[in-house]
C-alpha cells in the first residue's frame, strides 16, 4: 500500500514537475558545468583541438586591466542603479497604497517599462537622450540637456543608470506593494493613535516590517543590474571611447569577437563569483535586520 502510494506520488510529481526539472538541468545546470570545464581549456570553436591548460585562463583574467577596470565600473553602475531603483520603487509603492483614486491604473503604468525588452528600451532612451532632450534643451535654454548625454563619458554613465533603473522600478514596486500589504493594520492604527508622524511611521513601523520585501528587491535588482547587456549594447555600445562598457559587454566581446572563449568564460565565472558574494552578503546583512526587528 505504501509502495503504491509512493509510486503514485512520484508519478504525479514527474508529470507536473518533470518538465521544469528537465528544462532547468538542460538550460542551467549542464551549461554551467560545461562552461566551468571550458575555463580550463584553450577551446576554440574554429578548431576541434582542445587542450587542458589549467588555470592559465584565470591568470589571464587577472592580468587583463581592461576587464578589471570594467568590473569596477560595473560595481559603480550596479550600486547607483540598485540605490535609485529601490528608492523610487519604495516611495512609489507607498504612494500607491495610500488609498488614493486611480491606484490600479498608476500601478499598471509604472509596471509597463518592465515589459519592454532591453534592446527596444535602449533604443527608446537613445532617441530621448540624443534627439528629444537636446532639442528641448536648446529650445528652452536648459543647459543640462543642450548636448546629448551619450557624447560625454560622465553623462553617458548616468544615462545608462537611469535607463536601467526606469525598467526595474515597476517590477520592484509590485514586490514592495505586496510587502506593505503584510504590515498589520492594527500596528499602523496604534502608531497613529500614539501620535506618530508619517515619517516616524515609515521609519519605525513600515520599514522594519518590510525587510523581507527589501531583501528580495535588492537581490533581484543586484542580479539584473550585474547581468545587463542588452541596454548597454543598444544605448551606448560601450561608448563614448569605451567608457561605458560593462563587464558582461566585455565578456561577449572577448569570447565572440576576439575568439578567446576560454578567457571569456573564465571572466564570466569571475563575474558570477562577484555577484554571488555581494548578493549573499547583502541578503545576510538584511536578514539580520529582519530578525532584530
Amino acid at each position: 500500500m505504501i509502495k503504491k502510494k509512493f509510486l503514485r506520488n512520484t508519478g504525479t510529481f514527474l508529470v507536473f514537475g518533470g518538465p521544469s526539472i528537465f528544462a532547468f538541468i538542460a538550460v542551467i545546470v549542464i551549461p554551467f558545468f560545461v562552461g566551468m570545464y571550458l575555463t580550463f581549456t584553450n577551446w576554440d570553436v574554429r578548431s576541434a583541438d582542445t587542450a587542458f591548460i589549467g588555470l592559465a585562463n584565470y591568470i589571464e583574467v587577472f592580468k587583463d586591466k581592461v576587464f578589471l577596470g570594467q568590473l569596477w565600473f560595473t560595481l559603480k553602475y550596479v550600486f547607483f542603479t540598485v540605490l535609485i531603483a529601490n528608492g523610487f520603487a519604495f516611495f512609489i509603492a507607498l504612494l500607491l497604497t495610500s488609498g488614493g483614486r486611480g491606484e490600479q491604473w498608476l500601478r499598471t503604468g509604472f509596471f509597463t517599462p518592465n515589459l519592454i525588452g532591453g534592446i527596444v528600451l535602449g533604443y527608446l532612451w537613445q532617441t530621448l537622450f540624443s534627439q528629444v532632450l537636446p532639442y528641448m534643451g536648446q529650445k528652452y535654454g536648459w543647459s543640462l540637456f543642450q548636448t546629448s548625454w551619450l557624447t560625454s563619458t560622465n553623462t553617458a554613465f548616468w544615462a545608462l543608470v537611469i535607463a536601467t533603473a526606469w525598467q526595474l522600478i515597476g517590477y520592484l514596486m509590485i514586490i514592495y506593494i505586496a510587502g506593505f500589504s503584510g504590515v498589520p493594520t492594527d500596528v499602523l492604527e496604534a502608531a497613529s493613535i500614539d501620535g506618530a508622524s508619517r515619517k516616524a511611521t515609515i521609519q519605525k513601523v513600515i520599514l522594519p516590517l518590510t525587510i523581507p520585501a527589501i531583501v528580495i528587491c535588492v537581490f533581484i535588482s543586484l542580479s539584473r543590474s550585474f547581468l545587463t547587456y542588452d541596454i548597454n549594447l543598444a544605448l551606448t555600445k560601450g561608448g563614448p571611447f569605451a567608457s561605458t562598457e560593462l563587464a558582461t559587454y566585455h565578456i561577449v566581446q572577448k569570447a565572440f569577437l576576439s575568439n578567446q572563449y576560454g578567457v571569456g568564460q573564465a571572466e564570466a565565472v569571475v563575474l558570477f563569483a562577484v555577484v554571488a558574494i555581494i548578493a549573499l552578503t547583502q541578503s545576510y546583512l538584511l536578514k539580520r535586520l529582519e530578525v532584530e526587528s
